[in-house]
């Protein structure tokens, strides 16, 4: 009776938070601003394909319904994945069924399937899938599948089985690159097996895997067509394939991410799993603990010779979902303060990581941490940039056509505006990311100024995307091919950490100097000091083809004095050698200031660039700390 209510207390509890979680998810997901990448499959969804260059065809399908049926915007978009991510945790609850082969421990097996479920629920990366329109979550979903069908297929191979093989191994071909490691290594567990290799010897599991097989001829296909770009991205470009010592942090970060005890107890699940325990079914418990423990080890040792600079922690969820199955027997072997310390931090876990998108969704909140390592750039700032890029359009004439510099630009206001057809300019993010391709098949990668018309441009650039030593170069490389730019329109969001710049171009390109937005630095005080109310302000400042004439220092955007401006520091033209400022070496500045009256605490430090034709530049804000 005890084991009874145990498992009905489970299954009230699954039920209960499954449906607080789907719609505390769709709350946050009206209210999260659209990140960078969905920008980009909706877009993909508007030049519909069977492939494209960065993924298969499943992601941007998966947003042109969402949006065709409920409208462009976030929730429009997001709203299919939405629906695949509640199903993940049933699909576990399914899965981990097939563990109780014994009649007699039935009530304990549905508990723990339940409890498994719960774990599904709260796991934080897994739990918020759904939230954003990403492939993560078909290729979840098309891992599950697989699971769920092998376990099936392990104990009798049926038709059924097959199908739910073939129909796994087909979403997962259409919806990431990332698909064929959890192929390669389901095999891999399957023929570690005796009753693996029967199931391998079956007709009816080579159609399943013909199928499958199919699934990836669109990608193929596509990269046939245009010199394997997509291939040569995924597997050879975007990783150093040189060993590097940062794949160390890879298990840390995914301790961190699972969090650490849970992330412990699925170590010991996959131990104990291999040793043909915790599960009656003890071919069942090494299946899920070999495909589970191979792709997160897996891509734990490819950390050590892949890419290091993009965003990677997600790739284990396959793994970690294939494991959820065996962690409830596990920790019915722990202790019980151990047990509760596991479920207490799994919720802490989540509960922050759903913290997070909240904080991002809130304006106020993510501009506190806009000086941050973790400041959400990839969500920052693109309802302000549409407006003002509406507003500077509305003053231009009616044929004046918008162009941005890079991918994220172009496929952010092309969904704030609903206009998938906005020209992008050559820009190391398009390569970086794998969308260069992409963009020049769909012909809005424009090489040069010619290809662009014979028009009004207003060119959108994020200043922000391009580090800073490297930024006057990139303002060079925008005048040589768009001619010399004119005064920008400033649009700084969350004291300047997002920025982007508004240029009305004309019609023909211009010749002569290039001229350039203003650059400047402010020496001291430094970012986050403690300052007394009168401090002092240092730094440098300049304006290629212009030149400066006034600097204004502002303190949480009011100006609290103007700079002797106008002093010699040669290094600066040493160190920004194309700089064509008519003033150099005479771009330094000093300047006594007053913070007045405001309360101590945290202030925003900045600068109001006045250029010698009259244009007023508004430079990011620091941080400072005002002390009594």
């Amino acid at each position: 009776m005890r084991i009874e209510h145990d498992e009905g207390r489970a299954r009230r509890a699954f039920i209960w938070l499954w449906t607080l979680l789907v719609a505390v998810k769709l709350v946050v997901a009206v209210r999260l601003p659209l990140f960078v990448d969905e920008a980009f499959y909706w877009q993909e969804g508007r030049h519909l394909a069977l492939a494209y260059s960065d993924l298969p065809g499943l992601t941007a399908w998966l947003a042109r319904l969402g949006t065709s049926i409920a409208g462009t915007h976030p929730f429009g978009l997001r709203w299919p994945f939405l629906v695949v991510g509640a199903a993940l945790p049933w699909m576990v609850v399914r899965i981990a069924r097939l563990a109780c082969t014994d009649p007699d421990h039935a009530a304990v097996g549905e508990m723990r399937a339940w409890q498994a479920g719960l774990l599904a629920l709260l796991l934080p990366l897994g739990g918020t899938l759904g939230v954003l329109a990403l492939p993560d979550v078909p290729l979840t979903f098309a891992t599950l599948l697989c699971v769920d069908a092998g376990a099936r297929l392990l104990r009798r191979v049926d038709t059924a089985g097959a199908l739910e093989l073939a129909a796994g191994l087909a979403l997962g071909a259409l919806s990431h690159y990332r698909f064929a490691a959890v192929v390669v290594l389901g095999f891999a567990a399957l023929l570690s097996m005796p009753a693996g290799r029967r199931v391998l010897k079956d007709a009816r599991t080579w159609v399943a895997v013909a199928i499958g097989a199919a699934a990836w001829a669109p990608l193929l296909a596509w990269n046939f067509g245009n010199a394997d770009a997509g291939l040569r991205f995924q597997l050879v470009e975007r990783h150093p394939w040189s060993f590097h010592f940062d794949g160390a942090w890879f298990f840390i970060v995914q301790a961190l991410l699972a969090t650490p005890l849970l992330f412990a107890a699925m170590a010991h699940a996959a131990v104990r799993g291999v040793q043909g325990q915790g599960a009656d079914d003890r071919v069942f418990a090494r299946y899920c603990a070999m495909l589970g423990g191979l792709v997160v080890v897996g891509f734990g040792v490819l950390a050590f010779f892949a890419d290091n600079e993009r965003v990677s922690f997600h790739w284990t969820l396959p793994g970690l979902y294939a494991l959820l199955p065996l962690v409830p027997a596990t920790l019915a072997q722990w202790p019980r303060g151990w047990r509760r310390a596991t479920w207490a931090l799994l919720a802490a876990g989540f509960i922050a990581m759903l913290g997070y998108y909240i904080v991002v969704s809130s304006p106020a909140a993510r501009a506190r941490f806009a000086t941050a390592k973790w400041y959400p750039s990839g969500f920052a700032g693109w309802d302000a940039l549409a407006d003002a890029v509406r507003a500077k359009r509305a003053t231009m004439p009616e044929n004046a056509r918008i162009v941005a510099d890079n991918f994220k630009v172009g496929a952010e206001l092309g969904f704030a505006l609903n206009d998938p057809r906005i020209a992008v300019l050559p820009h190391r993010l398009n390569e970086r990311h794998g969308r260069a391709p992409q963009l020049a098949i769909w012909q809005l990668l424009a090489d040069d100024r010619a290809s662009l018309g014979a028009q009004p441009l207003l060119l959108v650039v994020g200043a922000s995307e391009v580090r800073y030593r490297e930024l006057l170069g990139h303002y060079h490389a925008l005048c040589a091919r768009m001619g010399p730019l004119p005064p920008p329109e400033v649009v700084n969001i969350d004291h300047g950490r997002q920025r982007f710049l508004l240029f009305a171009m004309p019609a023909e390109k211009a010749s002569g100097d290039c001229t350039a937005p203003a650059m400047a630095w402010i020496d001291m005080p430094l970012r986050g000091a403690r300052v007394p109310r009168d401090f002092e302000v240092s730094g440098w400042a300049f304006k290629d083809g212009v030149g400066i004439a006034r600097v204004e220092v502002t303190l949480d955007g009011k100006p609290i004095g103007v700079a002797d401006y106008g002093q010699a520091d040669p290094g600066i033209r040493g160190f920004w050698q194309g700089s064509n400022d008519p003033q150099h070496p005479y771009v330094a500045y000093t300047a006594h200031v007053s913070a007045g009256a405001v309360k101590p605490g945290l202030h925003w430090l900045g600068l109001r660039l006045v250029a010698r034709d009259g244009t007023i530049e508004d430079w990011p804000e620091q941080p400072l700390r005002i002390v009594d």
